[in-house]
């Protein structure tokens, strides 16, 4: 009686909530809304799917695949080439007919009947994709992607197994088949397959595996190829029986296809692998820091991408000297040009740029001594170190030109504690001379008298004068430890090579920069840069500045540093290692040199500096022996225009042997006039003695 009851009470509350439902759904017609939903998302996700296949660029498709990325120097001739998934390109000419038959018959049997998609394959992985959703898995199985959708994804889109991949695939698929002929997409698929151990395209897999070319290859060899599309790790030489299992069902596809007969299928099977390795990677990533310096720029500067720059056939024009950057990579390979390694074997390492002080135009970089990683870290630019002394001419005595100092002005150079926090800075060697002439205190990178000149014109006058230079100091530098390159944050040879172009380029500076043209494969303009000089001083205070740092090099601490022959001015600087003991241990050593032609900054230390590893001798002669190789090898290669001053030693000398030839003069001249004087004088007396004779004569 209760169970009557209870099921008789819930059929009511269904009907009732039933009736309360069809009620309202009418009442609000929210069939329609959702109908109208439905077509709304629908209408969205394909307008958003059309945008993305139309702005995918297919129409520059085939000449981005036709051509490898391609980098010339400074005088357009081509230095190397850029490719990550690209082979050897051919035409369908210049492959065996075999191959598409065995391609088609594994691949896409229907291919020349459909629009770039198939709809059984898609219904097959929407049901797979629903059935992973209900999983928890949020990936598709794969499944239904014609040859088309394959190179859509190939070159457009990423591997990742999601739905909404494989919608983007179909549209963009889609958009191919309108471009493109089936014979050509048929030949772009070729020629960008994976084929595996680093091959692309049918080409260079046929040198590879069978020694021949694409044309020659036979129906057993086509097949084997066909039959690594879906797994390229089965391949002759690394899985035999693998790959020999997977050619010859192929080939049974191939008579399935009616492409065999099946006299032709068991024969062909019964054939052994007849493996031949023939292929010559031809590696044209010659110049590898300079290059990947490009790559960075391109992607950072330009919003191009990696694998855009790797495989759309861009023609990269740049400020590349091939001969310097050649003789600076072999410089990096003679161990003699360094300073010993570590007791553990760790290498000291360093970094090497060359600018054009005119336009900041980068012509050679190297950015260490290790192998070379593809975009790996690059010293040149990427590492952030103190500079040390070579920020006194940018911090200190620029402006002290400016504010009234002249090359010679006496400068104080003396021990002594300045501000709240007693700063006390220290020559080398603790030695003084109470006062030195500013010429000197630069070649000779005393501390003292710079840090007391940066005093005298005030820290926030040197703090401006370094930014001018473009160099990234915060409000923490604003001290005077900025006089010796102490900075919170560090900088690159990069940046200090940037910064020294004022003193090469009469007063301006310019920004380093490696690109100076991009063509897309079309040959259409995408990017152009000519430089970026800006005026921070006078052309007469870096002629000043110039003469001065003439005598680092002529007798200075980069004296042996000097190439024979040639006149280069600069400044060499070191930082100190505090985790070390020795009083002599050195952290960081630089030294930037330049001509009116070339700016050249060179750093030496260890990537990670304590007790056990650190450079000796806080002198910074240490870097010398490789900086003086290196503009030894790049000077004679450049205009050697000369400067347009001299020696700020010389200067002076030639100036205090002109006061003594005035005050000589001077003497003379005084002395003249008094034997002048003593001559009248005695005539006036004889004369007036005459005088007095005669008229005493007369008188009588």
């Amino acid at each position: 009686m209760q169970e009557q009851q209870s099921s008789s009470f819930f059929k009511t509350a269904w009907q009732r909530s039933w009736r309360f439902f069809r009620k309202y759904w009418k009442r609000f017609q929210i069939t329609r809304w959702l109908i109208v939903m439905v077509l709304f998302f629908t209408l969205v996700s394909v307008t958003y799917l059309t945008v993305i296949a139309k702005t995918s660029h297919v129409r520059s498709l085939q000449s981005n695949l036709s051509r490898s990325t391609v980098i010339y120097d400074q005088n357009h001739d081509e230095a190397g080439k850029l490719y990550a998934q690209k082979g050897s390109y051919v035409s369908m000419q210049q492959i065996s007919p075999h191959l598409p038959a065995a391609i088609l018959s594994t691949e896409d049997r229907n291919f020349y009947h459909e629009h770039g998609f198939s709809v059984k394959g898609y219904g097959r992985a929407i049901f797979q994709a629903i059935g992973n959703k209900l999983m928890g898995r949020n990936q598709i199985s794969g499944g239904g992607s014609t040859i088309s959708q394959q190179l859509a994804k190939n070159t457009f889109l990423s591997q990742q197994q999601t739905l909404s991949r494989k919608f983007k695939e179909l549209f963009i698929s889609i958009e191919i088949e309108n471009v493109y002929s089936k014979e050509q997409i048929l030949t772009m698929y070729m020629n960008n397959a994976y084929f595996g151990n680093g091959i692309y395209g049918v080409q260079d897999a046929s040198r590879k595996y069978f020694g021949k070319n694409a044309s020659e290859l036979p129906v057993q060899d086509a097949a084997v190829l066909a039959g690594m599309l879906q797994n390229p790790s089965n391949n002759p030489i690394d899985h035999p029986a693998a790959a020999k299992q997977r050619r010859n069902l192929v080939l049974e596809l191939m008579g399935a296809n009616k492409k065999l007969t099946k006299a032709q299928v068991k024969h062909y099977q019964s054939l052994p692998l007849g493996t031949k390795d023939t292929f010559e990677n031809k590696n044209g990533y010659k110049y590898p820091y300079y290059f990947d310096a490009v790559i960075n720029e391109a992607i950072n500067q330009y919003g191009i991408s990696e694998k855009a720059i790797m495989n759309n056939g861009y023609k990269i024009y740049t400020n590349l000297n091939q001969q310097q950057q050649a003789s600076f990579q072999t410089d990096f390979k003679n161990p003699n040009l360094f300073p010993q390694n570590a007791a553990d074997g760790t290498k000291v390492q360093a970094a090497s740029i060359a600018l054009n002080p005119k336009n900041g135009g980068v012509q050679a970089v190297v950015g260490g001594r290790n192998n070379d990683v593809f975009r790996g870290f690059n010293r040149a630019t990427d590492i952030k170190r103190q500079p040390g002394s070579t920020m006194k001419p940018l911090a200190v005595y620029t402006p002290a030109l400016e504010h009234g100092f002249s090359y010679d002005s006496k400068l104080v150079d003396k021990k002594q504690s300045y501000g709240k926090n007693n700063y006390s800075p220290n020559n080398y060697n603790n030695q003084y001379e109470g006062e030195v002439p500013m010429y000197r205190a630069l070649a000779e990178s005393r501390n003292a008298p710079a840090v007391w000149t940066l005093n005298k014109i005030g820290v926030q006058n040197g703090f401006d004068s370094v930014q001018k230079f473009g160099l990234p100091v915060t409000k923490k530098d604003d001290n005077l430890a900025l006089a010796l390159g102490g900075l919170s944050t560090g900088v690159s040879p990069q940046q200090m090579a940037g910064a020294y172009t004022a003193f090469a380029n009469q007063g301006q500076v310019s920004k380093p920069f490696y690109i100076t043209k991009i063509v897309d494969s079309t040959g259409k303009t995408v990017a152009t840069n000519s430089g970026n000089t800006t005026q921070i001083m006078s052309a007469a205070t870096a002629k000043e500045m110039t003469s001065m740092m003439l005598g680092v090099f002529d007798y200075g601490t980069g004296a042996t540093a000097k190439p024979a022959g040639y006149q280069v001015a600069g400044k060499t600087g070191s930082t100190e290692a505090d985790s070390s003991q020795d009083a002599d241990a050195t952290r960081d050593k630089w030294i930037i040199g330049y001509t009116p032609d070339v700016v050249v900054a060179t750093w030496e230390g260890f990537d990670n500096t304590n007790a056990d590893h650190h450079l000796e001798n806080l002198s910074g002669t240490g870097v010398n022996s490789l900086f003086k190789q290196q503009m030894q090898q790049i000077l004679p290669l450049t205009d050697q225009s000369n400067f347009n001053t001299e020696d700020a030693q010389q200067r002076a000398e030639q100036k205090q042997k002109r006061q003594k030839q005035s005050f000589s003069g001077s003497d003379l001249t005084h002395k003249a006039e008094d034997v002048t004087k003593d001559i009248e004088k005695r005539a006036a007396g004889v004369a007036q003695d005459f005088y007095e004779r005669a008229r005493s004569f007369l008188g009588k």
